[in-house]
């Protein structure tokens, strides 16, 4: 409203000062004739002509740039508008615009009248499409917590077995050294003896180390399916989100829903940046 008010008086001035110059540079006698008055009125109609033309192609032109703004907004959000182009033409409306533009830039001291009687937004409405995604939610968070409950046990398991390991290897080598050193002390016929009882250890030792090798492999699928499970959670709860902020747009519930989505994408990368600690390297 400013900006066309201000655009219309520029314009009205323009005009004032075709009269005003017609005045000043034509109406320099006491008497004319009647085509010398035709030629002065043509003039001035068609310089007035022209500069009322102008003032309404270019507020044609601004309306066409405004509308296109909105129009981009509101494909960024994915809204669909209506237009009743009759709508321009309604006379109530039209006065209650004047009555507004009176209001607003008559006193610039007082507070527009149009603040006490401007309608508030209804309330969105919960029900159908909102309500089915805000369900659909809830339960990604929830076989997103077992997810990571499950992660959790799988990483303890994990890491006991890599334990294990390490013990059963310490194990052998202090094995193979006490053998070395017992070399020395043992006689000629009990040698064969402790080198027998030593290959059954080292079989032995082997079948439980094979054992323990492939509970790892089986430990570290498990995982794998679990992290697999965690990018199909987080690709759901995408989803999700996206399809919620074409509905709720910037609600409060959507806002106060991303937060909580974010927080939970934060913690799942902490616990695959937790979890890539444990993973046995190549």
């Amino acid at each position: 409203m400013r900006f066309a008010r201000s655009k219309r008086g520029l314009r009205l001035k323009t005009v004032d000062s075709c009269f005003q110059d017609l005045k000043e540079s034509r109406l320099v006698e006491e008497t004319f004739t009647i085509d010398e008055v035709s030629e002065v009125l043509n003039g001035l109609q068609a310089v007035v002509h022209s500069e009322v033309e102008s003032e309404l192609i270019n507020t044609a032109y601004t309306n066409v740039l405004l509308l296109r703004q909105l129009f981009s907004q509101a494909e960024k959000w994915y809204l669909k508008l209506q237009t009743d182009i009759s709508e321009l033409e309604n006379r109530e409306l039209l006065e209650q615009v004047a009555e507004f533009e009176k209001a607003e830039f008559t006193s610039s001291n007082k507070k527009p009248i149009i603040d006490n009687i401007k309608p508030k937004l209804a309330p969105l409405n919960e029900g159908g499409t909102a309500e089915l995604l805000n369900k659909e939610i809830l339960r990604l968070q929830e076989e997103n917590e077992k997810l990571k409950s499950r992660l959790k046990t799988l990483e303890t398991q994990a890491t006991n077995a890599l334990d294990e390991k390490s013990k059963l290897e310490r194990a052998l080598q202090d094995l193979q050294l006490d053998q070395g050193t017992q070399k020395d002390f043992i006689k000629t016929q009990d040698l064969s003896d402790l080198e027998n009882t030593v290959a059954a250890l080292k079989s032995e030792f082997q079948k439980t180390l094979n054992d323990q090798t492939e509970n790892q492999k089986s430990l570290e699928e498990n995982l794998a399916t679990a992290k697999h499970d965690l990018l199909r959670v987080q690709e759901q709860l995408s989803m999700a989100e996206k399809e919620l902020e074409k509905k709720f747009q910037q609600t409060a519930a959507y806002r106060n829903m991303k937060e909580i989505l974010t927080k939970k994408n934060d913690q799942i990368k902490d616990l695959r940046k937790r979890l890539a600690k444990y993973e046995p390297e190549d």
